[in-house]
């Protein structure tokens, strides 16, 4: 079994709930839309510069 199997079979809907509870009081409420909205935007900016970098290596290729 994989690392992520034995992982995740060993949190529970409590621990997650435990995980959840303690970002909240680290943050706060206000704070987390502003972080996921920052990973969100991290995320479209890798995707863009994945395609763009697949867009590259296409376009060498179309060259030889």
């Amino acid at each position: 079994m994989n690392f992520l199997g034995i992982f995740l079979g060993m949190i529970g809907p409590w621990q997650i709930g435990l995980i959840v509870l303690v970002v909240l009081l680290l943050f706060g409420g206000k704070k987390i839309p502003e972080m996921m909205r920052g990973l969100g935007g991290g995320i479209k900016e890798f995707k863009k510069a994945s395609k763009d970098e697949e867009g590259e290596d296409s376009k060498l290729e179309e060259k030889k």
